[in-house]
């Protein structure tokens, strides 16, 4: 019966939310589990486990990152051209699975190949089900932030325990278990998948399902040839960051162009003015990831080691409050943030999402200034504040929950339904754009350190987060001002 539900029926649900976004939040905690979980060990798993420098770990960490945000660029592309976002998301699920058993199988040994699959994986399934969120609304249906803002809480919860559980196993049973972990719950979220699917009906389905099915089979057939082909190449550009730089100016310039070539062919004034608000609000992500994207890189390895195990009235690896409890605030005040806009707006003093992005920013850099204070909570062993670490946090997640789920809201909003694979990967790029910048920031964070002591690595990290914060207050600065500007491209757009 479900499968004969129409797209209509779906989206005139009732209530706040439509039942299909539960399923998408489902399968969605655990890839945030998995992806969390890896992001958390990275940079940590290199210096302990593998050896490298800090600075180069940093950049190590900010290339992989880079290319799993990248490949969603590419995977969404062919989810709206070849596969749907079904099969794409299905496919690149069962490819995380092998990257992390693989990984799980010897982590010493198979690390990078791991990894490399892994980034495939991702590419194919991130997107998918952020792009399927949109279409359970109508373009004008008002309840579509709510629904982003409570699938962005929900999908978090993945994000909190994927922080903690895999780096707790790793430090303290084995390496392993930790990868292992993530295989686990990747298996489950592609179960979920499996077993909700019908509820979607038509959303996410082939774009090619109308066409001759030996037609059809062989382009899905050559998508995923062509993934397992590329393995070898990517490896070499993982193992070797020089590459990343050669690769990302070039998916770089393949992005725009592509994305100037759909602007240009869409041939109506209006709805191009609205995809350029799209993609003012994609850089602008770009440059908050940029700044925000230390938590797996430079925050992990100065919760290694400058941090106390002290939290309020509990005894805590500083590791495991560095990974998890950004997500564990996403949450808690979510919900919260989305109340308060709703209140706001009842009143008619809700700012625009313009203003919300700028704000993003400053709250940013409030986050920052008092990762830098943590100088000034220093013990006689040279180990800082975990309290103090923890309130920047909050104010960063405070930022973030201004501009993340709100972002993916408005790109949806603002693009015409047959790009939305292509915007939302392009939204991902620039992530991996931030990612790879956050990396070479976080290098620089750790390179600054040219002691050999605890007060010195301090003194280096948090003067490398004063210069964040600064950064990030230009960034929000600028933002507000042009609001005018943005606001006439964004149209009706709210």
């Amino acid at each position: 019966m479900e499968n004969n539900i129409t797209l209509e029926e779906i989206q005139n649900f009732k209530g706040k939310y439509p039942k299909q976004l539960w399923y998408l939040f489902l399968v969605e905690m655990w890839e945030r589990f998995c992806f969390y979980g890896m992001r958390g060990v990275l940079a940590f798993f290199m210096v302990d486990q593998l050896g490298l420098v800090e600075g180069k770990a940093n950049l190590q960490y900010g290339a992989i990152q880079a290319f799993v945000y990248a490949f969603t660029f590419i995977g969404g592309i062919f989810a709206d051209k070849i596969l749907g976002f079904k099969k794409s998301l299905l496919f690149g699920g069962i490819v995380m699975i092998l990257g992390n058993l693989l990984i799980a199988a010897s982590p010493h040994d198979f690390f990078y190949y791991g990894i490399t699959l892994s980034i495939i994986g991702t590419g194919f399934f991130k997107p998918n089900v952020s792009s399927m969120v949109g279409e359970l609304y109508h373009e004008s249906d008002g309840r579509r932030d709510a629904g982003y803002g409570l699938f962005y809480a929900g999908i978090n919860i993945g994000g909190m325990l994927g922080g903690a559980i895999p780096i707790y196993l790793g430090k303290n049973y084995s390496w392993s278990l930790c990868f292992l972990s993530a295989a686990i719950v990747m298996i489950i979220g592609v179960i979920t998948f499996l077993l909700t699917k019908k509820h979607l009906a038509p959303i996410g389905n082939s774009p090619l399902e109308n066409h001759a099915p030996k037609k059809r089979n062989l382009y899905e057939t050559a998508v995923y040839v062509g993934s397992f082909v590329v393995i070898p190449l990517v490896y070499i550009m993982v193992i070797n960051s020089d590459f990343t730089e050669y690769f990302m100016y070039t998916m770089g310039v393949v992005a725009l162009g592509y994305f100037a070539y759909e602007l240009i062919m869409l041939k109506d004034g209006k709805q191009q003015r609205k995809l350029l608000a799209a993609f003012v609000f994609i850089f602008g992500y770009f440059m908050f990831m940029a700044i925000s994207e230390q938590s797996g890189g430079s925050l992990s390895l100065f919760a290694k080691d400058n941090l106390s195990n002290k939290l309020l009235f509990f005894h805590i690896d500083p590791n495991v409050v560095n990974n998890s409890i950004n997500s564990l605030y996403v949450v808690i005040f979510s919900p919260l943030v989305g109340l308060l806009w709703i209140l706001m707006a009842k009143r008619k003093i809700e700012p625009n999402t313009v203003i919300k992005f700028g704000l993003s920013f400053i709250l940013l850099a409030a986050g920052f200034f008092i990762f830098y204070s943590a100088r000034f909570f220093v013990d006689a062993d040279g180990l800082s504040s975990l309290d103090v670490f923890a309130l920047g946090y909050l104010v960063y997640t405070l930022g973030e929950l201004c501009i993340g789920p709100i972002g993916m809201s408005v790109i949806t909003k603002l693009s015409p339904k047959r790009l939305f694979g292509m915007m939302m990967g392009l939204w991902f790029l620039s992530s991996a754009f931030g990612q790879f910048a956050a990396g070479k920031l976080g290098a620089e964070i750790s390179d600054a350190n040219t002691g050999t002591t605890l007060m010195s690595k301090l003194i280096a990290y948090t003067d490398g987060y004063y210069q964040l914060a600064l950064y990030s207050l230009i960034a929000g600065v600028v933002l507000i001002v042009a609001t005018p500007l943005i606001r006439r491209l964004m149209q009706e757009v709210k």
